[in-house]
């Protein structure tokens, strides 16, 4: 699993299309998809936080949260975007943040409320992707998709062994078939 900051160095372009999607709006919106106890999954709207350090999300009490405690496996998509159908989509696993300092200083730059009942989450990527949909309504969109490069989980149902839709970008940005 990648760092936010590993793979933003591993594939720039990418890094920057993910990160224009979900801060489309401004602060970053996204639903995130977490794995319910009984295996099944949840899907709630979340403000993920994009810094040099990583990618967080600040998560009140909520089943959402103890979703990522008891098993961390997320996916991440953006908002849809009003210019167009480009979206974005992230999958890996959500681990809370324990050093206090680095708690606090993310939460005082991202003006977290103190007196609600949060926990700070980092979210490693496994996969990443971004569809751009031609708006002339071309059938099918241009993807790039990055697979955290040696990540074979061996978990069946694991999207890194579906073939995405063609033209792809592999986890070195170049053009595969």
């Amino acid at each position: 699993m990648a760092s936010w900051s590993e793979f933003a160095a591993d594939v720039p372009r990418l890094a920057d299309g993910v990160r224009r999607l979900l801060q489309q709006y401004g602060p970053g919106l996204g639903y995130l998809a977490t794995v319910r106890a009984d295996g099944g999954p949840r899907v709630h709207p979340v403000s993920p936080v994009l810094t040099e350090e990583g990618l967080f999300c600040f998560v009140i009490d909520s089943p959402k949260r103890r979703d990522l405690e008891r098993d961390g496996r997320y996916a991440l998509h953006s908002f849809p975007a009003e210019e167009s159908d480009d979206e974005a989509y992230l999958a890996g696993r959500a681990r809370p943040v324990t050093d206090p300092a680095r708690v606090t200083r993310l939460a005082r730059r991202h003006c977290a409320i103190y007196d609600i009942d949060w926990r700070l989450f980092e979210f490693s990527i496994d996969v990443a992707m971004i569809a751009q949909h031609d708006v002339a309504g071309v059938a099918r969109p241009a993807v790039q998709v990055w697979l955290e490069p040696g990540g074979q989980s061996g978990r069946p149902g694991d999207p890194r062994h579906a073939a995405p839709p063609a033209p792809t970008v592999d986890h070195h940005g170049s053009a595969a078939a």
